[in-house]
């Protein structure tokens, strides 16, 4: 689960490292983002002469977290980190051009395939 405050990794190579979620859209009482979800965060950490600058604030979606997640046929999936993909700017697409790390097939069932074609490993 994220929510606000919580310190992502990102995981493309836009050329932003670490993020910081402060929204979670979907009203005011939405507390949590889980995989799939869009979140608001500004750039803790960025890589000088890059696309994505330190204090910009971007759309992301979550594509890994370390709370278990309930797939529909009961089973859970939990990873090591929370990490998200940055989005363009009114798109659903990936704003880097790799992903890293594995991404769960729940990410192409919401309706990111170009990040799930891009990831080294679907789980």
């Amino acid at each position: 689960m994220i929510q606000p405050q919580s310190i992502v990794k990102i995981a493309d190579n836009s050329g932003a490292k670490i993020g910081r979620v402060f929204k979670i859209p979907g009203g005011s009482k939405k507390r949590y983002a889980q995989i799939g979800e869009l979140v608001i965060l500004s750039v803790q950490i960025a890589e000088p002469r890059k696309a994505v600058k330190k204090k910009e604030v971007l759309r992301a979606v979550v594509v890994r977290q370390r709370a278990p997640f309930r797939r529909a046929d009961g089973s859970y999936l939990r990873f090591d980190e929370n990490a998200v993909v940055v989005l363009e700017k009114g798109k659903m697409e990936p704003k880097g051009g790799r992903i890293f790390g594995p991404i769960p097939r729940e990410i192409a069932e919401r309706g990111y395939q170009k990040i799930a074609s891009l990831a080294p490993e679907v789980v």
